[in-house]
């Protein structure tokens, strides 16, 4: 509550956090197997809600996608769904997601809507990405951080290095559209 008044959320919020969480769960189960954790373009689209809902309604879109998982909707990478899959050794990153998600939010928040502010705050959600799910996949196979790093971390360095440049450029694009959508423009 601020000043006595409660923000309430509006339709457009409501139906930008149900589309991105869409999108998520769309690309999200086209995944490439490359040894225990899967490489998807999720992150892709983590970064961009994130960037361009902002850390409320870009976490809720994830948290959606998760929940949806997690009651066995088969968006998870390779169609897969359910509980057992947060459970299995890849879940820390499923549930990275969401801190991903937060912490690019966040940044963007804090240190505006700049191009330095996107990659800060896309490396920082990375950064809670990679800890959150390489520490719950040392804990599930008992792996040691050399081996979960060379697993869980390096093979997918550069792509997610090439998935922020790109949203990088698309979320100052997208965030123009969709504000000239909301103010009855469609340019």
């Amino acid at each position: 509550m601020r000043n006595g008044k409660q923000k309430s959320v509006s339709v457009r919020e409501m139906v930008y956090t149900a589309l991105f969480a869409a999108v998520l769960c769309a690309v999200a189960p086209f995944a490439v197997t490359i040894g225990p954790i899967p490489l998807s373009f999720a992150t892709l689209v983590i970064y961009i809600s994130a960037g361009t809902l902002g850390w409320k309604y870009g976490t809720v879109s994830v948290a959606l996608y998760v929940a949806l998982g997690a009651v066995g909707i088969p968006v998870f990478s390779n169609f897969e769904g359910g509980f057992h899959k947060i459970a299995g050794v890849s879940g820390g990153f499923i549930i990275g997601y969401i801190l991903c998600a937060l912490g690019t939010g966040i940044i963007v928040m804090v240190f505006g809507k700049k191009t330095r502010a996107y990659v800060l705050g896309m490396v920082i959600g990375t950064i809670l990405l990679y800890t959150c799910g390489m520490a719950w996949f040392m804990f599930q196979s008992g792996n040691p951080l050399a081996a979960s790093l060379t697993m869980c971390v390096l093979p997918f360095l550069p792509g997610d290095a090439a998935k922020i440049v790109v949203a990088c450029i698309t979320v100052p694009k997208l965030r123009s559209a969709l504000s000239g959508v909301s103010e009855g423009r469609f340019s």
